[in-house]
Formats: C-alpha cells, sequence, structure tokens
C-alpha cells in the first residue's frame, strides 16, 4: 500500500506543477481565442516538408513489410 510519503510527495508536484502552468498563462491569451493570423510558407518549404512526410511513411512501410525474417513452416506430423 502507499506509505504517506509516497502520497505527500505526490500531492506536492502536483501542486507545484498546475501552480506554475497557471502561472505561464498570459491574460490576453485567454482573450483572442477567434483570432488567426496566416503565415505564408514558401514554395520549397512546402515542397520540402511534403517530400520528407512521405519519404518517412515509405520507409515505415518499407521497414515494415521487408524487414520481417522469412521462416520456413514447420511440418505438422501425425503422431497417431
Amino acid at each position: 500500500m502507499l506509505n504517506q510519503k509516497t502520497i505527500l510527495a505526490s500531492l506536492i508536484g502536483l501542486v507545484v506543477l498546475t501552480s506554475s502552468a497557471v502561472a505561464e498563462m498570459p491574460a490576453s491569451h485567454s482573450m483572442k481565442t477567434n483570432e488567426f493570423h496566416r503565415i505564408e510558407q514558401p514554395l520549397s518549404l512546402k515542397v520540402a516538408v511534403t517530400v520528407g512526410g512521405l519519404a518517412l511513411i515509405g520507409i515505415e512501410l518499407w521497414w515494415f513489410i521487408y524487414s520481417k525474417s522469412k521462416v520456413a513452416p514447420t511440418k505438422l506430423t501425425n503422431n497417431e
């Protein structure tokens, strides 16, 4: 069962984490929730990110399909 030191340390950690998260949130952030600003990215960056993502997907698929070791099927014998 949990002892008192573990429970107390968990509660203190939780209080410290929540208090620091609340202290870092600026008040003006909550006021502008429906305003978005469009940031234009260069076409070369868009292409590079797209190609990089497709390459990573391709590598993952290649690894998943071709990295399996080829195991010969075992012979079943009738032991009747």
